[in-house]
């Protein structure tokens, strides 16, 4: 079974970073992770600068790449200014993003949720007309940062309601690191039922986004968020650190037999790279550790 890995390393990864990368570097960091093999980037991040600082010049790092044939290339939007700036700056695919939650909803994007799904469904609809990829990310997912828990038959409401819209995946994401591997196999075979192709965003807040991937995968999911050196975290959402690992993930599925299409090898040396433009040592393990050749079962 393949399992397709969406690196969200230059966005996600570098949006709560202290030490802010021009465009062109955060342009090249995506020429690596295509080189490396991964399926999909997603490049930027189109949102105010003001608000995300460490988002700047979107359109600078969709011009700086060297675009890989058979690499799709991803812009996120919050909104549908956002969405228009994404498909004229020549994405290859929009992912659109909105919490689950009132407060969040708020706080993240000035919206609600009632308007957030409205919107899901239009900017479907628009990317369609447009011949790009829309992906719906469900945020706060698995638990909110002001409200607490979500319960589930909520976000698979959401999910169903953004289903019939089609786009070309749902993903669900636990943006503060607070899910266990019981509610991932509940929403994802819940979104799943809706005919829609499932997608999970982990972070590793609290230690468990491996073994969440690892329900998320067994349930039913068949794509899967990961940024580079675990880098990551939300500006708006309190003490949400870093995604899983790109290359700790790739490592587990390869060790369990799925196919990801990604050099492992090259992903760690691009994770050590990002550690030398941050200046720091990243969160995740196996670009520390080293790549260990399992016995072929």
């Amino acid at each position: 079974m393949r399992i397709e890995i969406v690196d969200v390393g230059p966005r996600d990864g570098l949006q709560n970073e202290a030490e802010i990368l021009a465009p062109e570097t955060r342009a090249e960091l995506c020429d690596r992770l295509a080189a490396a093999g991964l399926p999909r980037v997603e490049a930027a991040s189109f949102v105010n600068p003001k608000r995300v600082p460490q988002m700047a010049g979107a359109e600078e790092v969709m011009r700086g790449l060297h675009r890989r044939e058979g690499t799709v290339y991803a812009g996120l939007v919050l909104n549908e200014k956002g969405y228009e700036r994404a498909v004229e700056a020549g994405v290859d695919e929009v992912r659109y993003a909105f919490p689950v939650t009132e407060t969040f909803a708020k706080k993240n994007q000035n919206t609600t949720v009632a308007d957030a799904t409205a919107l899901a469904e239009r900017l479907v609809e628009r990317a369609r007309l447009d011949g790009v990829r829309v992906s719906i990310t469900l945020s706060a997912a698995f638990g909110d940062p002001f409200e607490g828990a979500v319960e589930p038959g909520h976000v698979l409401g959401i999910a169903g309601r953004v289903a019939e819209a089609q786009p070309d995946e749902i993903v669900l994401a636990d943006t503060i690191g607070v899910g266990v591997p019981l509610q991932v196999r509940e929403l994802v075979r819940g979104a799943a039922a809706h005919g829609v192709t499932v997608g999970c965003h982990f972070h590793d807040t609290r230690n468990t986004g491996i073994a969440n991937a690892v329900a998320a995968v067994e349930s039913g999911a068949t794509v899967l968020d990961a940024s580079v050196g675990g880098t990551g975290g939300c500006p708006f959402a309190p003490q949400a650190t870093g995604n899983v690992a790109t290359e700790d993930l790739v490592y587990l599925l390869h060790g369990m037999g799925y196919e990801t299409g990604v050099d492992l090898k090259a992903l760690v040396e691009v994770a050590r790279w990002l550690s030398g433009k941050l200046g720091k040592e990243l969160p995740g393990q196996v670009y520390k550790a080293g790549v260990f050749e399992p016995v072929a079962g």
